[in-house]
């Protein structure tokens, strides 16, 4: 899931090789989905949302909210907008859930990681 989401979601351009070194991880455990059924129910910076409706499936981390500046009402759009839905689908039958998420990141300046050349791992010789 993590290497089709770095190299073959439409919506971006691959990771090359070369951006490798430059990359910031971060990874975010979700908890358990919680059914919503308004919009006051759910916390900007603490929920994130998914949104579906028949094939239709999308989700928003707790932290996209907050770094995008959204009210309730916008997430809610974009969770929609991402699942391949109308923005309003939240209104007319999508069924919604929010989530709490644990995030654990690895900021390369923060670290003073330095940059290394990525190279092929060494081949172990037969015992």
């Amino acid at each position: 899931c993590a290497v089709a989401s770095c190299s073959s979601d439409p919506r971006f351009p691959a990771v090359t090789s070369g951006e490798l070194p430059h990359l910031d991880i971060e990874l975010s455990v979700l908890g358990p989905l919680e059914p919503v059924q308004h919009p006051e129910e759910i916390t900007i910076g603490r929920h994130g949302l998914v949104v579906e409706m028949g094939w239709h499936r999308g989700l928003l981390l707790p932290q996209v909210a907050t770094e995008w500046n959204w009210d309730r009402v916008k997430f809610l759009e974009q969770t929609c907008h991402k699942a391949g839905l109308a923005r309003d689908a939240w209104k007319n039958g999508a069924s919604i859930w929010k989530f709490e998420a644990e995030v654990f990141s690895e900021n390369r300046e923060e670290h003073n990681v330095e940059d290394t050349k990525l190279t092929d791992p060494p081949t172990r010789s037969a015992p």
